[in-house]
């Protein structure tokens, strides 16, 4: 399994004497280099650059439906996303961060958890890299989000507040409402997902918190998850994933993956395709 590096040689070496590192070169920090691999990564059957190709290239469509959806996790080396007390700020580095921000610019739309906005009250913008901000959606069953939300911001990208059929919400202005049907008080992900591709989105990064990304992972809802481990250890805490027990060892969800290292982090990309369950096509992509 190759270790990608942001920072060496591009030379090739060897590990152990049987597996190869490829060694990705250094961002120039060109913001226009990256603004102009947003537009290349959108338009149908142009190849990617290579430097960016292996990681990103497999987020361009889903093989189930059309639709990708991408999973993203940063969390400490004992798998923790937050300290037994909530706090969060920061666990993963710049260079983890800015990974983060990449994969907003790629995608048509960036899926958060109730608890999340409450907690973190985040922008879900592209602020470290050039590109183009992607639709905000709050998955919110109880209709529990104050419209002073820094995700319900209006500056000209669409925002979607998901919430259970009967629930009464009250969203500022030009905030869409999708009202869905629940099981067992929440809103299945594949119904979640119909219902974004009848409304165009076909990319889509689920972006938090650990119940929300749980919810796809074990629905079966995700084409590729990226979980960035930062050189950290808390201990105790929030775990990242908050899945179904298994019995042993060999039950466990082993995923291809590629593993990358961004500065001092390490990000795993899981490939999740063999999993998915199809949910249905994009009409059109946003």
């Amino acid at each position: 399994m190759p270790l990608k590096s942001t920072y060496t040689s591009p030379a090739k070496a060897k590990l152990d004497g049987n597996v190869e590192r490829d060694f990705l070169p250094r961002d120039d920090g060109s913001s226009d280099a990256w603004a102009e691999f947003t537009k290349v990564f959108r338009a149908a059957g142009h190849p990617l650059p290579a430097r960016w190709a292996e990681l990103f290239g497999p987020l361009r469509s889903g093989a189930a439906d059309g639709l990708t959806v991408i999973g993203q996790i940063g969390q400490s080396l004992d798998g923790r996303i937050a300290t037994a007390s909530g706090h969060s700020r920061y666990i993963n580095g710049p260079a983890g961060i800015t990974h983060l921000h990449r994969l907003r610019s790629l995608v048509d739309a960036v899926i958060i958890g109730v608890g999340t906005a409450l907690a973190d009250d985040p922008q879900l913008t592209v602020r470290r890299v050039a590109g183009p901000h992607p639709a905000r959606i709050v998955l919110d069953p109880s209709g529990r989000l104050p419209a002073r939300a820094r995700v319900f911001s209006a500056d000209g990208v669409r925002r979607l507040l998901v919430t259970t059929d009967g629930i009464r919400c009250a969203p500022p202005s030009g905030v869409e409402v999708l009202a869905l049907p629940p099981t067992d008080g929440q809103i299945a992900p594949p119904v979640i997902l119909a219902a974004l591709a009848e409304r165009g989105f076909r990319r889509i990064l689920v972006e938090g918190g650990a119940h929300t990304l749980s919810h796809f992972l074990a629905a079966g809802c995700l084409d590729r998850l990226h979980v960035t481990v930062a050189p950290i250890i808390f201990g105790s805490g929030q775990p990242g994933f908050i899945l179904p027990a298994v019995e042993r060892a060999d039950q466990a969800l082993r995923a291809p993956m590629r593993v990358y290292q961004l500065d001092d982090e390490v990000l795993f990309d899981c490939d999740l395709s063999g999993q998915r369950v199809p949910v249905g096509r994009a009409k059109t992509s946003t």
